[in-house]
Order: structure tokens, then C-alpha cells, then sequence
């Protein structure tokens, strides 16, 4: 499986894990998970997480709006890792999909 980590933070308060990667399906997910104190006194739980999952025909949309050679997935992992490589990719990229008009799924659970 193709993975890239799009952000990664450890503190004593907190740690945020966000990767991208494909599936056995060829589905383009986005997988956050944060967790700790921090989030605890943000969510009222100490864990939230948090999924975006495009299908390959949705997926294909994005070589082409990035400018990237088709299923070269390992390009697309770092182009995308380029743009939303921060703490807020998934609201980042979510946005980033609605502009370009690319379905998708969204998951999130506190």
C-alpha cells in the first residue's frame, strides 16, 4: 500500500497522526486521528477522528487538476503531501474538493 504521512505531531497534551494512501480498492483516503488532553478539552472526548475517501474515478479528476501524469499514485500522494501537508489538511483538502467539484465521503467521529 502507497502512504504518505501528511502530518504528524507528538506532545504530552496531543498527538495528531494524518495519513493519505490508497486502498485495495484503489480508493484515495485521507485517515486523521487525534488524540489526548487537548483534544479532550476541545471535543469533550479524547479522541477524534476523521476520513476523507475518494473513489478512482473521482480520483482520476485529480491528476488532471494537479497536472499529473495519470495513476502515477506516487506523485499524486506527494503533490497532494505538498499542498495540505499541515495540521488542518483534512478541512484543507475537504474545501479543496468541493472547489473542483469531486465527490467524496467525509467521516468524523469524536
Amino acid at each position: 500500500m502507497q502512504k504518505v504521512t501528511l502530518y504528524f505531531l507528538e506532545r504530552p497534551d496531543i498527538k495528531i497522526n494524518i495519513e493519505l494512501y490508497f486502498n485495495g480498492s484503489g480508493q484515495l483516503i485521507l485517515d486523521g486521528y487525534d488524540i489526548g488532553k487537548s483534544v479532550n478539552n476541545s471535543w469533550g472526548d479524547s479522541d477524534y477522528e476523521y476520513t476523507i475517501t475518494i473513489e478512482p474515478k473521482e480520483v482520476m479528476k485529480l491528476y488532471e487538476i494537479l497536472g499529473l501524469e495519470q495513476d502515477n499514485r506516487e506523485a499524486l500522494l506527494e503533490a497532494i503531501k505538498d499542498r495540505f501537508g499541515v495540521n488542518e489538511a483534512y478541512t484543507l483538502f475537504e474545501k479543496f474538493l468541493k472547489f473542483h467539484g469531486i465527490d467524496y465521503s467525509g467521516f468524523t467521529y469524536i
